[in-house]
């Protein structure tokens, strides 16, 4: 019998590729795509990606989609509540393991599996320690599409959100840059590619920056991507896709 699992699922490239590997691999059962959702603004967390092509993209995958709504620019306590409610949840259906599509930071990867471990989970990376220039070359080869949809201006410009990954996208990638945006550098949005049955279909809209702005006090502990002192000094560019 196959391993019942659920899965990570940031819309993505990563996440695409490493569901990718857990299908053809056959040893897991997907329950679900799990992903988290702005409940303000309904886009999918630091992507920005509204909820409608989430779902789109969840119906062409032929997946369940599990939804978690969480406030903007949550604690870690609230974060991490939302998540035990939802995977106590799961855990009540079968579900006994969660898949990252997660490459090489060591330090979320821990934080994953501490936190999965207390509540009877077992952590699972298809993409653990490939070389991401590896990785990326795979992607395109395998006949994926994504597009980026938010990139953090501390490593790019406004120039790079809205483009199509391609050979060109990664041969314009500055040298400081992490050709898959493993630490954050930029996101994506995943519409076709030998997962989907149908590309997901959309049009590009507008594209706007926007700076997050620092906790109140020092002791808020925020569930965003804001690792660095000088985290909250950058703003994003986001690419608006409809």
């Amino acid at each position: 019998m196959k391993k019942i699992a659920l899965f990570n699922w940031s819309s993505g490239k990563d996440s695409a590729l490493a569901l990718y590997k857990i299908q053809q691999a056959k040893e897991f059962e997907i329950s679900c795509l799990l992903t988290s959702v702005n409940q303000q603004f309904q886009r999918i967390s630091m992507h920005g990606v509204r909820v409608e092509l989430l779902e789109q993209q969840a119906k062409s995958i032929g997946l369940p989609l599990e939804i978690m709504q969480i406030p903007e620019m949550p604690t870690m306590e609230v974060y991490e509540e939302v998540m035990t409610k939802t995977l106590a949840k799961l855990k009540g259906q079968g579900v006994k393991y969660s898949i990252f599509g997660d490459i090489f930071l060591e330090d979320l990867r821990k934080y994953r599996e501490d936190k999965l471990v207390d509540i009877g989970f077992e952590a699972v990376f298809p993409l653990w320690k490939i070389p991401t220039k590896d990785l990326i070359q795979e992607f395109i080869s395998l006949g994926f599409k994504t597009i980026v949809v938010c990139v953090n201006e501390r490593f790019l410009d406004k120039s790079f959100v809205g483009r199509v990954i391609d050979q060109d996208f990664i041969n314009d990638l500055p040298d400081n840059v992490d050709v898959c945006g493993e630490n954050g550098e930029f996101h994506t949005f995943t519409f076709d590619g030998p997962i989907f049955s149908e590309p997901v279909k959309f049009e590009i809209g507008e594209i706007v920056h926007r700076k997050y702005e620092k906790p109140k006090t020092e002791s808020t502990n925020t569930a965003c991507d804001s690792n660095g002192d000088d985290a909250f000094d950058y703003g994003f560019w986001y690419c608006d896709l409809i």
